[in-house]
């Protein structure tokens, strides 16, 4: 266990590091440090969530009896992905500090009390991910791979298959951040985006609890006074966040298509 904790302790911040050297040492992008920073943060949480996204299809496409059944990927890539969202706070953070410096704060932001500063204006505009992060890490870890105690790897699964939206968000954000919204791939990205996320995030939860219902026999309405109240409580705290992101990217997709002149959405990537 401990080993496929190290090894994604090492994986996710050692191809950050990679991707950053490559993109710069490419002499036709002529990248800066920030350019390869953004992309490349963007580039790390693109592969983890196919990663996740893979890995979520082969769970439960194996597991017949959805409480029952069990599948060693699932506790395996949890454990593998748990520094991801460790590492992702210092990234987002990192692409934080290089659009303000962008924005041309450079000498304000050298004084240590303005990296101060600079973190606690991260915090308050980032405060949603960077607790959705933390929560993953310390409450939904050790519900995952402990409190289950085996049962349920075909909700885990499903859980997984919520980061297939994430690749279409990340590139979106890469064009937002070099003004390329006017281009064709833009639009077709943010439609890939909506549905996508719509699908794999809005409809995730409502799907398990119809999943459920078919296996207890129960009507879909029925469930959420069947199940325990604390899977309510934990799937109405994970579903509130992603109906949030949802409404900023339906503004986003609205102003898109419309025309209409607005700043960006903030964040909406898990």
């Amino acid at each position: 266990m401990l080993t496929i904790l190290a090894a994604g302790s090492v994986f996710f911040p050692g191809l950050f590091l990679l991707s950053k050297q490559c993109l710069k040492s490419i002499p036709a992008l002529r990248w800066s440090e920030g350019d390869a920073v953004i992309v490349s943060a963007r580039l790390v949480s693109s592969v983890q969530a196919v990663m996740a996204s893979s890995a979520g299809y082969i769970i439960a496409s194996s597991c017949k009896d959805i409480i029952e059944d069990q599948h060693w990927l699932t506790s395996t890539y949890i454990m593998f992905a748990v520094p991801y969202f460790v590492y992702d706070i210092y990234a987002m953070f990192m692409c934080y500090w290089y659009k303000l410096r962008v924005k041309g704060h450079e000498e304000a932001l050298a004084a240590p009390q303005h990296m101060r500063s600079a973190v606690r204006s991260y915090l308050r505009r980032e405060f949603l991910m960077v607790l959705h992060h933390v929560v993953m890490v310390t409450v939904c870890f050790p519900v995952s791979v402990f409190w289950r105690q085996g049962k349920g790897d075909y909700f885990q699964g499903i859980m997984f298959m919520a980061e297939v939206s994430t690749p279409s968000v990340c590139l979106g954000k890469i064009l937002i951040q070099y003004k390329q919204q006017h281009t064709l791939l833009h639009k077709v990205n943010g439609a890939l985006m909506l549905v996508t996320f719509f699908i794999f995030r809005v409809l995730l939860f409502p799907y398990l609890y119809y999943v459920y219902g078919r296996y207890a026999s129960i009507p879909f309405h029925m469930v959420p006074l069947t199940v325990p109240w604390h899977c309510n409580v934990g799937a109405a705290l994970l579903m509130a966040p992603q109906l949030y992101w949802f409404s900023l990217i339906c503004r986003g997709a609205l102003r898109l298509f419309t025309g209409a002149s607005a700043p960006p959405p903030a964040s909406s990537r898990s």
